[in-house]
């Protein structure tokens, strides 16, 4: 609907309209050819002429503008009539044609803003744009799921508080005389806290001048924990295992070095070190297989597994794997199960593994004809958590926060007679880690002790 024309506009335009016309009338007046009465009648029959021309022609503008302003809406408006203002209906036109080609490149423009979204979207690695001012503009899917949500318009430093990086990113904005002073790109090393910790070089690059939504550095986080893993699991596979299997290598050597000459033809002493030799070599694959598998979890340690694990299923299977070696030592195996739990978020076969190593240890070291305890609850925190309890003599408090540690023991001697390789905890720990659990350790000497590992549940 049309809004009503202001009087003031209309007296405006009616004056405008009318001063040719009444002027003419006065001059043929003031020159005796038209007289008072007839004047006066031509003045009021032309204006009311002019006045509805007028009315129709500022009704017509009236349209016109209105036109013009829903242009900048979200519909196209219908074309309206202007028959008594052709020229505007001229404008008119323009103005929806130009409004058209407006909207074509807005979608243009906004397709194009979407498809550069999800390339930056797709890429593997994490991004991040920052202005002038340092402030985060842009970030991509994969630096989301790493930093977690990042408002814009926020300082860098908000997000990453490391030194170097955010040295490097105002090395890169340093000006002089208005323009950069500093180097196009350059490359930092950092170490993004856990758990699990991630190794990273930043990549820095600034762009030639800032992009529409204000970007001027980009950033790169490319996650190098795996290289740096191997790297350091290479070198701590030398160190360890050459410590390990220096015993053994040597015990073997000196019985082949016995059974080629003194005990050659001595059958009882052959048969004897022939079965510690035997116990030397399972002993050295054992330990090969749990450094293999310790490398294999560290390697992946920082991706979190995706499928859904059943622990009660699980720990139904350890039990059942290590009934028969509880059994030889006396030892009951009692599993309480609260009903009802979630599932959790992991990996079957390495889950199996944890409990497999807490569960055996604790029908190592708990003391003959007793129980190991394993419960399965909900933890205060809504986590899944899984006790194993045994009955030993415990281990002393200074030995706790070391337990995890690769080859580490609490009794050496004792440990490589049971058979132990020194790696069953630390396994556990990288399993744990991956799955974003805890593992708490609990003891008292001569009363035993308790590990408990707590894990999420499936949402």
């Amino acid at each position: 609907m049309t809004e009503p024309i202001p009087l003031r506009r209309r007296l405006a335009a009616n004056a405008v309209a009318l001063t040719p016309s009444f002027a003419a009338l006065l001059v043929l007046h003031g020159v005796g050819d038209l007289a008072i009465g007839p004047m006066l009648a031509a003045m009021a029959a032309i204006a009311v002429v002019t006045a509805f021309l007028v009315h129709r022609y500022l009704a017509s503008l009236a349209r016109f503008a209105r036109f013009v302003g829903e242009l900048s809406g979200e519909r196209e408006p219908e074309m309206p009539r202007l028959g008594f203002a052709p020229a505007t209906e001229d404008l008119a036109t323009a103005a929806s044609q130009l409004s058209a080609g407006w909207r074509r490149q807005h979608a243009s423009i906004d397709n194009l803003a979407a498809s550069a979204q999800a390339i930056v979207d797709g890429l593997p690695d994490p991004l991040l744009a920052v202005d002038r001012q340092r402030r985060l503009v842009r970030t991509n899917r994969a630096a989301g799921e790493l930093l977690g949500a990042a408002a814009a318009e926020r300082d860098l430093s908000t997000v990453l508080r490391q030194p170097p990086l955010l040295a490097a990113v105002d090395g890169l904005l340093e000006t002089t005389d208005g323009n950069f002073a500093g180097p196009e790109q350059a490359a930092v090393e950092l170490t993004l806290s856990g758990p699990p910790e991630r190794d990273v070089v930043a990549q820095l690059r600034r762009l030639p001048r800032p992009a529409a939504d204000g970007s001027l550095v980009l950033i790169v986080l490319h996650d190098t924990t795996a290289l740096r893993r191997a790297e350091r699991m290479r070198a701590d596979f030398v160190a360890n295992a050459s410590h390990e299997l220096k015993t053994p290598i040597a015990g073997l050597a000196g019985f082949i070095e016995t059974l080629r000459g003194p005990a050659r033809d001595d059958v009882a002493a052959r048969e004897r070190f022939l079965g510690i030799m035997a116990e030397q070599a399972e002993r050295m694959r054992r330990l090969v297989d749990d450094l293999l598998m310790l490398s294999r979890i560290e390697q992946h340690e920082h991706a979190r597994p995706d499928t859904s694990v059943d622990l009660e299923r699980v720990l139904k299977g350890v039990l059942d794997l290590l009934q028969l070696r509880a059994g030889a030592r006396g030892v009951t195996l009692r599993l309480d199960v609260e009903p009802g739990l979630p599932p959790v978020p992991g990996d079957h076969d390495e889950l199996t593994v944890v409990f497999q190593n807490l569960i055996d240890n604790a029908v190592k070291y708990t003391r003959p004809d007793t129980a190991v305890h394993v419960a399965l609850q909900v933890a205060a925190d809504g986590r899944v958590a899984v006790a194993v309890a045994d009955e030993g003599d415990g281990i002393a408090a200074q030995h706790l926060p070391r337990l995890t540690e690769r080859f580490y023991r609490v009794d050496a001697a004792r440990s490589r007679q049971m058979g132990g390789t020194g790696l069953g905890l630390a396994i556990v720990k990288h399993v744990v880690n991956r799955h974003r659990g805890r593992l708490d350790i609990h003891s008292i000497p001569g009363k035993g002790s308790t590990f408990t590992v707590t894990l999420p549940a499936v949402p």
